[in-house]
């Protein structure tokens, strides 16, 4: 499990591409590597990934078709930067909320607003996740515990301050970009089994 507070940048050093597969070589910052492990889990944009080699703080992750489909990571060229949080640990304080490394799509940068001192970023998702996103609700973004300011029909955006936009990608990204969202699973799960409930006493018309 992660908690969403991204612990910082990672660099991309190496991709290896196959059929369906690609390798990735990221470079962590060396205070980020105590007690690295094969097998261990680190979510690179948000997306959860096992550590496969590792030399010094140069860490190697590989990506199957299902993580290349639903992510933003087979995007990813040598230079590029992705958001890193490692897996949290028994006791650690959770800062943002539970976040699995599941991503369920990519969203689109509609638009991005720059008032002074904050970013407002606008993102359109698709509309069969749209009953899962509610003002003032959770949702992760390229790793990112983020709360939903509005939403405005197929539409939903989230206010970035200065610290999140120095500590993550966000700074660097523009309109039209592709972020990786996870859904919060406790709305998740309160919404289905309301679905449920209401279908099952015939209470949701024409859904």
């Amino acid at each position: 499990m992660f908690t969403g507070i991204v612990q910082g940048k990672a660099t991309i050093k190496a991709v290896e591409t196959k059929a369906d597969f690609m390798r990735l070589q990221v470079e962590l910052p060396l205070e980020h590597c105590d007690n690295l492990q094969i097998g261990a889990s680190i979510a690179l944009n948000g997306t959860c990934l096992t550590v496969v080699a590792f030399e010094n703080n140069l860490i190697s992750f590989d990506l199957i078709m299902e993580t290349l489909k639903l992510t933003n990571l087979g995007d990813l060229a040598p230079g590029d930067q992705v958001n890193f949080e490692r897996a949290a640990k028994f006791g650690d304080e959770i800062g943002g909320h539970l976040l699995s490394g599941h991503i369920h799509q990519q969203v689109k940068i509609a638009k991005i607003e720059k008032p002074e001192n904050n970013w407002i970023v606008w993102f359109e998702a698709a509309p069969e996740f749209q009953r899962y996103i509610f003002a003032k609700g959770f949702i992760g973004l390229n790793g990112c515990s983020l709360t939903i300011g509005e939403k405005q029909d197929n539409l939903f955006n989230v206010y970035l301050i200065p610290e999140t936009l120095a500590v993550t990608t966000f700074g660097d990204l523009g309109e039209g970009c592709k972020v990786n969202m996870e859904i919060d699973a406790h709305t998740q799960a309160v919404v289905e089994t309301v679905e449920q409930y209401m279908n099952s006493h015939n209470l949701l018309k024409n859904k």
